[in-house]
């Protein structure tokens, strides 16, 4: 039963490492965008909840994607 609770909470601290951490990242490339060019000029607080807004999205969903995959990863022991 502590294995499980071990195991349970790596995999718990490993999804919050990997979200902020992804998140983190999209936020750095979305940064790298001219939003200028798309958005009213003045309407700065909304342009940058946008951003952070994107950032979270395209993060946790990357985020995900690596989660699964190093899932699957560990499930592949039980193919052979």
């Amino acid at each position: 039963m502590d294995s499980i609770n071990s195991m349970l909470g790596t995999n718990a601290m490993l999804s919050i490492v990997s979200h902020i951490f992804f998140i983190a990242i999209a936020f750095y490339a979305l940064q790298s965008l001219m939003y200028e060019k798309i958005f009213k000029k003045g309407k700065v607080f909304q342009i940058q909840l946008l951003l952070i807004l994107l950032s979270i999205a395209l993060g946790a969903a990357v985020s995900n994607f690596f989660l699964q995959f190093v899932n699957w990863s560990q499930q592949l022991q039980y193919l052979f």
